[in-house]
């Protein structure tokens, strides 16, 4: 008895060494990405000034944490939205000012329809046309919304004609289905991980403002 004991209390410690070292490593990674978009602050600052959504800065910078997490020539991701194409930016300024013009852009229809701030948000992972599509809808973002416009109207439309899935972990996606994404569907938790992120802006500006 006292063998199993302390068998099991030297599992206990391994289990909350490891959890200790997983700890430590979310949140290093989490503090250098971080770091690295708010290293951009003053950019983005100026460019949702320049387009009109300065309420939204930390939205934008999300989103760039979302995207990016400040990595490469397009951190926010953008390029699609002005060219059609990825990996058009040479830096990572016309990158913001693409992302931030667009994103406002994606906010004023959203207004525009009746349609909440999320579906702005959304629309910015799944293409303008999705705000219509809520504008029809009920005019709130919603999981299940998301869920059907990536299922039966972007994945279709980009070849996925058998609704295939692949596997997408986050704590998003592992409480409502599972874990699973559409082919070719984008991301229909997008707006959820934005919001998630948007927490991590606000306790990052304790450290990087």
């Amino acid at each position: 008895m006292r063998k199993l004991r302390r068998f099991f209390i030297f599992i206990a410690k391994i289990a909350g060494v490891l959890l200790l070292i997983g700890g430590l490593f979310l949140g290093y990674k989490n503090y250098t990405a971080l770091k690295k978009v708010y290293s951009y602050e003053e950019t983005i600052a100026e460019q949702t000034e320049k387009y009109g959504i300065s309420d939204y800065q930390e939205l934008a910078m999300s989103i760039m944490l979302t995207e990016s997490k400040g990595e490469g020539n397009d951190p926010m991701q953008s390029s699609e939205s002005a060219y059609g194409k990825q990996n058009q930016f040479e830096n990572a300024q016309d990158s913001i000012e693409q992302g931030v013009a667009y994103l406002a852009k994606l906010i004023k229809k959203s207004a525009d329809m009746d349609c909440d701030l999320w579906t702005a948000v959304q629309a910015y992972n799944f293409g303008t046309d999705y705000i219509d599509y809520v504008a029809k809808n009920g005019g709130e973002n919603t999981l299940e919304l998301a869920e059907s416009y990536s299922k039966e109207v972007l994945s279709p439309l980009l070849g996925n004609d058998n609704e295939q899935t692949y596997r997408y972990w986050g704590w998003q996606s592992i409480t409502y289905n599972g874990g699973y994404l559409y082919h070719n569907g984008g991301n229909l938790f997008y707006a959820d991980v934005v919001k998630f992120n948007q927490w991590k802006i606000k306790m990052g500006s304790i450290l990087f403002s």
